[in-house]
């Protein structure tokens, strides 16, 4: 039993690894609640079981290989994740934060991939954690920003990352942490999010490392000024006809959930006082070491080409259409000299121009302001084949599978490099918990070396 500053909670132990799953750290974002900072957490008497893990944040299933370890989804969502091989409790261990990816608006601190039992092993407190997510956990209206003490909306979803770690500082001795050794990390939406952590006043201080893998504020998912994301609010709630704030909050989760709307974080005055790009400009983000990478195959080349065929006259006809007078420039820095370099010129514009570049704009603004090391990778490694008994079933986005389109090709082509989130199993020492692809010794290899 562990007793934290809102009561006692009680683990469950895998083979030394003590376990704490579903541990609140902010007070249900329910009712009154919905769409404001997140509150404190409500302390609790006798002993709480953290056996299983919190709900997982409201969200459409956009991503069909996603695959949760929770046994629902709730408004209701603010709880962390716990991992520890901690014994007396006095260790002073480093703590690993991870948030996970999913464009913001889906994914859970309780998906298989992000588990940090593995990472545990080698000495390391690994945590994941929930945050809202879409309409719930970016919604701007000018009546929230007036509602504020601090005047501001939207940005909920970051709120309660930074409500996570301030939790974590308060509590993590208890768990033979050390709290002045928090590493925060994400892939995709959460490498964003790291991204972000970075550059708030809010958070800046409550972390000594920042791992990021694919994506920044700097060019993907980035923040619009707070008026714009407070025009796209009020066209929301015209939509609901909710003429007011107490009439939002009590439509039912459900149906906000399937709201269509533009959902996006916002450069409010609060999380961020100003562009990203700018914080990280003027050296105002945290100074602290960072790892930060991107894979080779980010974006497949048919998704750039339009579903063309990969010629040479297809791929200048294209970056022509996106890039006008820069077209030949492009072309030369992408060496697409023939039809046979296409697919490779294809796939990295492709990859840059979805999540690429603005992973390397982050490092390259950190390493001229950080003051701290930048470490840069590259991960090329590609996923074997699935297995034989996948028939029918295409690779996603998150790592899994779902099924083909009925139109589409009987197999998905090979991976040429390593494809977006690709990198998370092998990362976290994941790989058994993904049983799609028929992982190879080679696999178990590349993964200890990135774990390391």
């Amino acid at each position: 039993k562990i007793k934290t500053a809102n009561g006692v909670i009680e683990r469950i132990n895998h083979s030394g690894v003590k376990i704490f799953k579903g541990v609140p750290f902010a007070a249900p974002p329910v009712g009154e609640f919905r769409w404001k900072e997140p509150q404190p957490v409500i302390s609790w008497t006798g002993v709480r079981k953290a056996d299983k893990f919190g709900p997982r944040p409201m969200q459409l299933a956009l991503f069909g290989d996603m695959n949760f370890g929770s046994d629902k989804m709730s408004e209701d969502c603010l709880y962390l994740n716990i991992w520890t091989p901690a014994v007396t409790g006095n260790e002073k261990l480093p703590v690993l934060v991870y948030f996970y990816g999913g464009g913001l608006v889906a994914g859970g601190g309780c998906e298989p991939r992000y588990a940090g039992e593995t990472l545990a092993r080698k000495g390391i407190i690994s945590i994941t954690v929930n945050y809202r997510l879409g309409i719930f956990g970016f919604f701007s209206h000018p009546e929230l920003t007036q509602e504020s003490p601090k005047h501001a909306s939207g940005n909920y979803g970051y709120l309660d990352q930074t409500a996570s770690l301030r939790w974590i500082k308060a509590n993590i001795s208890a768990f033979g942490g050390d709290p002045k050794r928090v590493t925060i990390a994400g892939e995709s939406a959460g490498s964003i999010s790291v991204s972000a952590q970075m550059c708030s006043p809010l958070s800046k201080d409550l972390i000594s490392g920042a791992i990021g893998s694919s994506g920044s504020l700097m060019g993907a998912l980035s923040p619009i000024p707070l008026v714009e994301a407070e025009k796209n609010g009020q066209k929301v709630a015209k939509s609901l006809n909710a003429e007011t704030l107490s009439s939002l909050r009590a439509i039912p989760a459900e149906k906000l959930l399937k709201t269509k709307g533009q959902f996006s974080s916002a450069i409010d005055g609060y999380f961020l006082p100003k562009s990203p790009v700018d914080i990280y400009s003027n050296g105002e983000q945290a100074k602290v070491p960072s790892l930060i990478g991107w894979n080779s195959q980010e974006m497949v080349y048919q998704f750039f080409l339009g579903g063309k065929e990969p010629t040479l006259e297809n791929f200048k006809e294209a970056v022509k259409n996106k890039f006008g007078d820069n077209a030949d420039k492009i072309i030369e820095l992408y060496h697409a000299t023939d039809d046979a370099s296409v697919i490779s010129a294809a796939t990295d514009l492709a990859s840059d121009m979805f999540i690429g570049f603005s992973t390397w704009k982050w490092t390259d603004i950190q390493k001229k302001t950080g003051g701290k090391p930048v470490f840069r990778y590259r991960f090329c490694h590609p996923r074997p084949e699935m297995v034989a008994t996948m028939k029918n079933k295409v690779a996603g986005l998150a790592g899994g599978v779902q099924d083909a389109p009925a139109k589409s090709i009987s197999k998905t082509p090979k991976a040429t490099g390593a494809s977006h989130s690709s990198d998370i199993e092998y990362a976290m020492g994941n790989l058994y918990t993904n049983r799609v692809y028929d992982w190879q010794p080679d696999d178990f290899i590349v993964s200890e070396i990135f774990q390391s």
